[in-house]
C-alpha cells in the first residue's frame, strides 16, 4: 500500500504515519521542517522496519513546491493508494482586523496545497481507478466562530473542494473523505494541560482515517465529523 502524507512531522500527520507504518506501508512523507521529519522518519523506520518509509521536506504553501514533491512521489511509486491532504496551520484573527495578508497564507496551506498535489497525482489513480483521498476540514468548516476569521474561512473552502472531488471521482473507485475534528492536542494548542483529557489526541483522528481505508470497494465514509467528548472549547 502507497500512502502519501503531508505535514506528516507531527500532530495529526505523524500519527497517521505510524498508523500506517504498522500495517506495513510504503510511506511517503513531506513536512516544512526538514530536521523534525528526519527524526520522525529514523523513529518510524525503527519502529516499524517491514514498513518503507520516503520522506521530502517540502513547504506545502508554495504551489511549485507541492507540485515538486507530488512528481517526487511519482517517480517512485506506480500507483497512490491513500493521499491525506493534513499539512495546514491555524491562525486565530477577526475578519475586521487580522493582519492584512492572513486570508491569503491561510488559503495557501489549508486550501492550495491540497489542491495542487491532488491534480499533481489525480492522473495516476484515475489511470489505475483506485485510491482514497482524506482531506483534513475541521469543524471550523461547518460552524463558524469567534476569532475563526480567515483560518475558517480556509477550512470552509476546503470542505467545497472535498465535496467537489467526491462527486467527480466516483466513476473512477477513488474514494474522497472530508474529515472535521474539533479541538485535538496539537501543536496549535500550545503547552495547553491536558492531563484532564479535554480534547482529544492526534491518534483518535488518525484511527478514524486507518478504519476509513478498511471498507469494502462499494463503500466510503465521506465525512468523519469527531469532537471532544465533552463538546468543542
Amino acid at each position: 500500500m502507497n500512502v502519501v502524507i503531508t505535514g506528516a512531522s507531527k500532530g495529526i500527520g505523524k500519527a497517521s504515519a505510524t498508523g500506517f507504518a504498522a500495517m506495513g506501508a510504503n510511506l511517503f512523507l513531506c513536512a516544512r521542517n526538514e530536521v523534525d521529519l528526519y527524526n520522525t522518519v529514523a523513529g518510524l523506520q525503527l519502529e516499524y522496519p517491514v514498513s518503507t518509509i520516503n520522506a521530502q521536506p517540502a513547504d506545502m504553501s508554495k504551489k511549485d513546491a507541492v507540485q515538486k514533491f507530488g512528481q517526487w512521489v511519482l517517480s517512485k511509486a506506480s500507483t497512490i493508494d491513500v493521499l491525506v491532504n493534513n499539512a495546514g496551520q491555524f491562525m486565530p484573527g477577526s475578519i475586521n482586523d487580522e493582519a492584512d495578508g492572513l486570508l491569503e497564507q491561510m488559503m495557501e496551506i489549508n486550501v492550495y496545497s491540497a489542491y495542487h498535489l491532488t491534480r499533481t497525482l489525480l492522473p495516476t489513480m484515475m489511470a489505475a481507478k483506485k485510491g482514497h483521498i482524506f482531506n483534513l476540514c475541521s469543524i471550523a468548516s461547518l460552524q463558524a466562530y469567534p476569532n475563526g476569521g480567515s483560518y475558517s474561512i480556509s477550512k470552509f473552502a476546503l470542505a467545497g473542494f472535498s465535496k467537489n472531488l467526491r462527486e467527480e471521482l466516483k466513476s473512477y473507485n477513488i474514494k474522497v473523505t472530508a474529515v472535521y475534528p474539533g479541538a485535538v492536542m496539537t501543536a496549535s494548542w500550545g503547552d495547553f494541560d491536558n492531563r484532564k483529557q479535554r480534547i482529544m489526541e492526534a491518534d483518535d483522528i488518525a484511527a478514524m482515517i486507518i478504519a476509513a481505508t478498511k471498507l469494502t470497494v462499494q463503500a466510503v465514509v465521506e465525512d468523519i465529523i469527531i469532537r471532544p467528548q465533552l463538546g468543542d472549547l
